[in-house]
C-alpha cells in the first residue's frame, strides 16, 4: 500500500491487519491509508471491529498478523515512539474521580512531560475549547456522562499530539456540547493534526470527516468522502449508504 498519494503523505497505514480472538475473526486482513491532516471517519455497526482496529493502532491490543505504522514508526518494534506523537480518547471514559477535571488533564500533561509553564496554559486553554473551564476546578467524579467525554478528550490532545484517535467522542452530550466539540475537531484539522474518529451519528461523519471507511465483519467494504459514497450508492446521506452495505441501522447501544 502506497504511503504517498496525490492527497499527500499518509499519517497512519494499516496493512492486511487481523486480530482473532479464540474462533472469533474481530478484524479480517484490513488495509487502509489515512492522509496526514485529514479527518477520517472509521464507520460501522457494533462488534464491526472499529473499537478493536483503534486498540491494535493505541498498541492496547497486539495484532494477530499485519503491520500498522503510525507517522512513519512502526507500531510493533516503536511503540513507546509512537504514543508520544499520539493522543487517545477511548470509547471507555476514565478519569479519576476524586480529582479535579483540570487535574485530571493536568495529570496527563505531566505523565507526557509537558513543562509546567505550558502545562497550566494549555490545561486552561483546552478546557476552554472543550467549554469545561467554568466546570474545571469541580471533582470529575460529580460530572455528567458527556462532561466526562469532553474531559477524555482534554486529557487526550494535552500534550499536542500530531495523530489523534476519538472513540464515539460525542456520546452522551448535549447539542450544545457536541457542537463544540465539532468546531474543536475541526480546528484540530486546521492545525494540520490528523483525526481519526469513530462514530454512529451519521450527521457527525458527515459534518466533519474528509472520508469514511465503513467496515463490517472486520472488514473494509466501502471506502470515500461522503459525497462520493452518497453518489456511488444513490444515496440521500450516509445513513442510507451504510443500511444498504450492512442491512443494519446504526443506532446508539445497538
Amino acid at each position: 500500500m502506497q504511503c504517498e498519494t496525490i492527497a499527500g503523505k499518509c499519517d497512519i497505514v494499516i496493512e492486511n491487519l487481523t486480530k482473532d480472538f479464540a474462533d472469533v475473526k474481530a478484524v479480517d486482513c484490513l488495509s487502509i491509508s489515512i492522509h496526514e491532516a485529514e479527518v477520517f471517519g472509521l464507520l460501522g455497526p457494533n462488534g464491526s471491529g472499529k473499537t478493536t482496529t483503534i486498540r491494535c493502532l493505541t498498541g492496547l491490543l497486539k495484532p494477530t498478523g499485519g503491520t500498522i505504522r503510525v507517522g512513519g514508526l512502526d507500531c510493533g518494534s516503536e511503540s513507546s515512539k509512537v504514543r508520544r506523537i499520539l493522543g487517545v480518547s477511548p470509547q471507555e471514559t476514565a478519569v479519576y474521580p476524586y480529582l479535579t477535571g483540570i487535574e485530571n488533564v493536568k495529570l496527563f500533561g505531566a505523565l507526557y512531560d509537558v513543562p509546567k509553564k505550558v502545562l497550566d496554559l494549555r490545561s486552561d486553554e483546552i478546557m476552554e475549547k472543550v467549554g469545561l473551564l467554568e466546570d474545571a476546578g469541580r471533582r470529575a467524579g460529580t460530572y455528567s456522562g458527556g462532561m466526562k467525554r469532553r474531559v477524555s478528550i482534554a486529557m487526550a490532545l494535552i500534550h499536542d499530539p500530531r495523530i489523534i484517535l476519538l472513540d464515539e467522542p460525542t456520546v452522551g452530550m448535549d447539542p450544545q456540547s457536541r457542537r463544540a466539540v465539532w468546531d474543536f475537531i475541526a480546528e484540530l484539522k486546521d492545525k494540520g493534526k490528523t483525526v481519526v474518529l469513530t462514530t454512529h451519528y451519521m450527521d457527525e461523519a458527515e459534518e466533519l470527516c474528509d472520508r469514511v471507511g465503513i467496515i463490517d465483519h472486520g472488514r473494509l467494504i466501502a471506502l470515500g468522502s461522503p459525497a462520493e459514497l452518497r453518489s456511488r450508492y444513490g444515496a440521500r446521506d450516509l445513513e442510507d449508504v451504510f443500511i444498504q452495505l450492512t442491512g443494519r441501522r446504526i443506532r446508539e447501544g445497538s
